[in-house]
């Protein structure tokens, strides 16, 4: 039990007491003693699952071939992969001349790199464009601010030079000498900056490329394909803003292609003379355009595809001889191939329920394509598809060791009614057999926020599930864009409370459908989807057995009132400013920890990490505070802070099984399941 200091929290004429406000102070002992109290009780808790924790870890870890190797890609003479080595948590990055059959060139070896830290995970690496200094950014704390370093790659030596703070990224002008990046601010952690560094110079004389100013927009730099154009973009939630400048001219000024106006999207890239554009001017489920260098403005694009209702158009590429454009439409993928000349066609899939992606395609003279592929019972998938014969060629498939057969499991798309009328779709996986009688234990998913779509695609971790008898749904909810960007906007803003009550109904659905009952259903969601699970818990709490819920959003009023906390300002546009009253009123009705009730609540196993940029610690650790002292129930309620990691967990390849077992276990010990 957490102690109460009562902080007051006045606006707009409303008054709130946060017994728990204290938490907030990271350094502060009695703040890391209750942490560890927490840690020590969810230990004390879980001790009896503790073998059945580490046959799950053994499991699932199992399941993952040792010596693996990425498909290598081709980029400017070069075969780039990476690849792992039995026992070890991280990866080689490498490349080969020429050649996938010449000899092989080590350029990191990640093991050796995060020897000594807990933590460690490499951002963005980039090659110069004579293929001599690779540029890489490091984070050993989980914060996601990286230092960058430059490898010379003829002699094995690190270059003096050193810049920290971070994206990660490092973009490369075509003089092999000056380079950009994106600096962050150090206290809300805002994209604040482009910098411009002259390799062997003091980071100290680095030039300020760009400063954005509206602490509502991040901003970023890459280059286009080509490698003909340097792109700083400039983003918020509803709006983005590129300037462009000629690689082969870093002394020269950025020039803007079109400036910001509110409700705005575009984004860009480069091909003939001409820059294309995916935009959602006049296009809420987006169009392509295209306008010359010379005339970027928004007056002079002209129409390449039109907006379609039914179809959002997601992402393109562009190829000496092609466009590929990836659009969803009724919920899934295609990939529409497009020659400049001649007739397009869609790459086909067969399965009811998938995920495809265009891939890493670094050559722009090429006629094949590399996609991503995956379902729920096909293990990822990667193609070379040759856009003139349409042959495609499998080049690998995630190994799955073990007795993995994929027609041993069933997957399918149904549909649940929301209050309103929607049908809301659900992808659902079990294993053949399954019979419908109401009393199979049921894992449901969910997101619901940011435009970002949960495809249905494989895991190898999920066997656990199904292989014990579970049923897997996908619950694909109004706030991500599977049925479009009206999906996303419905799901938003004043619109937010269509998330929860389309998981609600899709809960609902898998019960009257005889999946399942309250008594083996189960939720899971992270980050905002946790954010789902504080509200859907507080709103029908009888539906589930037990919930996971992990990095939640949960204490949203207070951290978007606070706009010194990372990522506030950047978020309005989301969930809206509660400096506005009718925002403070509607975030007020769904935020978790403020509409905690003393009431019977499910099992919930809660997780954080005390380093997370995304979600703060203290948000979950104020909610289990606040839930263990109100709630009426005996179910469990336990909280796992990771003391050395932030919002994505583990760095290394196995370790983060961990996590995941001691979330099985949870989910089992409450049913009974021992093994």
């Amino acid at each position: 039990m957490a102690k109460k200091i009562p902080h007051k929290l006045e606006i707009h004429g409303d008054t709130r007491i946060d017994n728990y406000y204290w938490l907030n102070q990271r350094e502060d002992s009695a703040v890391q003693n209750y942490l560890h109290a927490e840690n020590a009780y969810t230990d004390k808790m879980m001790a009896h699952t503790e073998p059945l924790q580490e046959k799950l870890y053994e499991e699932i870890k199992g399941r993952i071939k040792q010596d693996d190797e990425s498909v290598p890609y081709l980029s400017n003479g070069y075969y780039y992969y990476s690849r792992t080595v039995p026992e070890t948590e991280y990866y080689l990055l490498c490349r080969k001349k020429g050649s996938t059959e010449t000899e092989e060139e080590l350029l990191l070896d990640v093991n050796k790199m995060a020897e000594g830290y807990a933590y460690f995970s490499i951002g963005g690496n980039s090659v110069s464009p004579n293929n001599k200094i690779l540029a890489y950014g490091v984070d050993t704390v989980s914060r996601r601010n990286y230092t960058v370093y430059f490898k010379n790659l003829e002699t094995g030596d690190l270059l003096e030079d050193q810049i920290p703070m971070t994206t990660g990224g490092i973009v490369w002008a075509n003089d092999n000498k000056t380079v950009y990046y994106s600096l962050r601010d150090e206290e809300t952690l805002r994209s604040i900056k482009v910098m411009k560094h002259i390799l062997g110079s003091p980071v100290s004389d680095d030039v300020e490329v760009f400063y954005e100013a509206d602490e509502t927009f991040g901003t970023g730099i890459f280059k286009t394909k080509g490698n003909d154009y340097l792109m700083i973009v400039s983003y918020s939630t509803l709006t983005t803003e590129y300037q462009f400048l000629d690689a082969n001219k870093p002394e020269g000024e950025f020039k803007v292609i079109q400036p910001r106006i509110r409700g705005l999207e575009y984004d860009v890239n480069y091909y003939g003379g001409d820059f294309y554009i995916r935009t959602n001017l006049d296009a809420q489920n987006f169009r392509l355009m295209k306008t010359s260098v010379d005339k970027p403005g928004k007056e002079n694009w002209i129409e390449v595809i039109p907006e379609r209702d039914d179809v959002y158009i997601e992402d393109f590429d562009l190829f000496k001889d092609f466009m590929v454009v990836q659009e969803r439409k009724e919920g899934l993928n295609s990939l529409r191939v497009m020659p400049w000349n001649g007739t397009e066609h869609y790459i086909t899939f067969d399965e009811e329920v998938y995920s495809a992606s265009i891939g890493t395609n670094r050559e722009y003279n090429t006629n094949n394509l590399r996609f991503n592929y995956s379902s729920l019972t096909t293990p990822t998938s990667v193609f070379d598809y040759n856009m003139d014969t349409k042959d495609r060629k499998l080049m690998k498939m995630q190994p799955v060791l073990g007795d993995f057969n994929p027609t041993n499991y069933e997957a399918k798309r149904e549909y649940a009614m929301a209050e309103d009328g929607t049908k809301i779709p659900m992808s659902i996986i079990y294993r053949k057999g399954m019979k419908k009688d109401g009393n199979n234990p049921t894992m449901i998913y969910g997101y619901g926020s940011y435009g970002y779509t949960i495809d249905p695609s494989f895991s190898s971790s999920r066997l656990s599930l199904l292989d014990r008898g579970f049923v897997y749904a996908i619950a694909h909810i109004r706030g991500s864009q599977v049925n479009g960007r009206k999906w996303y906007d419905d799901g938003k803003l004043l619109n937010k409370m269509n998330t929860f009550t389309d998981f609600i109904a899709c809960s609902e659905h898998l019960i009257e459908a005889n999946y399942t009952n309250p008594q083996k259903l189960f939720a899971k969601g992270g980050s905002a989807g946790g954010l789902l699970m504080g509200a859907v818990v507080n709103m029908r709490p009888d539906l589930y057995r037990g919930v996971i819920a992990a990095v939640p959003f949960v204490d949203v009023v207070t951290t978007m009132l606070d706009e010194t906390i990372p990522l506030t300002t950047g978020e309005f546009d989301e969930w809206g400013n509660p400096k506005d009253k009718e925002y403070y009123d509607y975030i007020l009705s769904y935020s978790p920890y403020d509409q905690v009730e003393a009431k019977k609540y499910p099992a919930m196993l809660v997780t954080t990490g005390l380093h997370d940029s995304q979600v703060q610690y203290w948000e979950p650790a104020k909610w289990v505070a606040k839930l263990r002292d109100l709630k009426t129930d005996n179910n469990p309620l336990l909280l796992k802070i990771n003391m050395d990691y932030g919002h994505g967990g583990a760095s290394g390849r196995f370790e983060w099984i961990r996590e995941l077992a001691l979330e099985d276990a949870f989910l089992f010990s409450l049913l009974g399941i021992t093994e």
